[in-house]
């Protein structure tokens, strides 16, 4: 079983504005993003991931940019301990060019009031613009292939090329024509292909193209969808919730399929309890339930389940904190600082 224990964290009152809001900064992965150089009218996107890491539920009451070259959106606004959330950051690459930069203030109003700063910055060129935007590959079924088109115009030298379509994973193939060069212009047609052999997920990659500009070498097309498998199982990571020792609690999974199944076999550690039903369908509701030991601490476990649709299974993570039923570890409200959760 995978375990770890409670720290409470105090911070005096007398500590500076900065520090007492440094819980907030710790949340976030990274406060700064790069976009590098990009086309005009490219889908330009980065996203914040934060995680709450206390025993308080964290709340973001809102998020404002310092330039209209950036418009932020909250993924999820409420957070419950260890749940996650995005601030998603998008570069307006359509109504602005050359370099620019944003501060985003994400503002949490809950367990305490603290602000995080994010700083984006990037440059917008005017010469080469995509279309689409990004590479959207959809649904895709596991084991088959999408092919999408990207055409790339460039406006300037005459002899401006494109030496090569790079891509960090080898599920990716891209065929690539010059259409037209001449008058200051330059086009490209570029087929990009998912293969067969993507695997199950979400798609959130960067198609690379590599020219012959010394001053922007390279320039990157963002491509997204989604390989759905034949079962797929939600909540990927199922938070069963903050106990006490000894409580119980339950919550629903959801198995689907594209046709009707059975699950013939769960695998799991005592500590949880699962009975799925034994009737064939095509969306299976399983009650989680969770039994909290004696030990504080976090519990996670990966859980399997195997179907009757062939001899690969599919796996979730369920996680738990267990708290002392004294509080002892909890901070108290005068703290300004919640109580880590590790």
């Amino acid at each position: 079983m995978t375990r770890t224990t409670l720290i409470g964290l105090t911070c005096l009152l007398l500590a500076s504005p900065a520090a007492a809001q440094e819980w907030a900064v710790k949340m976030f992965k990274t406060t700064s993003h790069d976009f590098g150089t990009v086309a005009k009218g490219s889908v330009a996107t980065y996203r914040f991931k934060f995680q709450n890491i206390y025993e308080e539920d964290a709340h973001v009451q809102s998020v404002r940019s310092s330039c209209g070259c950036t418009t932020p959106k909250i993924s999820r606004s409420e957070l419950k301990t260890w749940q996650t959330g995005e601030i998603v950051a998008e570069f307006n690459t359509r109504n602005f060019t050359g370099h620019k930069s944003a501060t985003l203030t994400v503002t949490f109003d809950k367990p305490f009031h603290a602000e995080v700063q994010l700083n984006i910055t990037g440059f917008i060129r005017s010469d080469v613009v995509t279309r689409p935007g990004a590479i959207d590959f959809g649904n895709v079924d596991l084991g088959s292939e999408s092919v999408q088109k990207l055409q790339v115009s460039y406006a300037g030298r005459t002899d401006w090329k494109i030496l090569d379509a790079r891509t960090a994973d080898p599920w990716y193939e891209v065929e690539m024509t010059e259409m037209s060069r001449g008058n200051g212009r330059v086009d490209y047609e570029l087929l990009v292909r998912l293969t067969p052999d993507a695997p199950s997920g979400y798609v959130n990659d960067q198609l690379i193209l590599v020219t012959n500009d010394a001053k922007a070498r390279e320039f990157p097309v963002d491509m997204h969808g989604r390989v759905t498998s034949e079962i797929t199982i939600s909540p990927a990571k199922l938070f069963l919730g903050v106990v006490k020792p000894g409580q119980k609690v339950s919550k629903n999974l959801v198995v689907r399929g594209k046709r009707p199944f059975k699950i013939v076999d769960v695998d799991c550690p005592e500590c949880f309890r699962i009975e799925p039903s034994s009737e064939a369908k095509t969306v299976h509701l399983i009650p989680v339930v969770f039994t909290a030991g004696d030990e504080a601490g976090r519990v996670a476990e990966k859980i399997s389940l195997r179907t009757d649709q062939g001899d690969a299974s599919t796996a979730f993570t369920a996680f738990a904190e267990i708290v002392a039923p004294d509080g002892a570890t909890a901070a108290g409200p005068s703290s300004r600082r919640p109580t880590t959760a590790r």
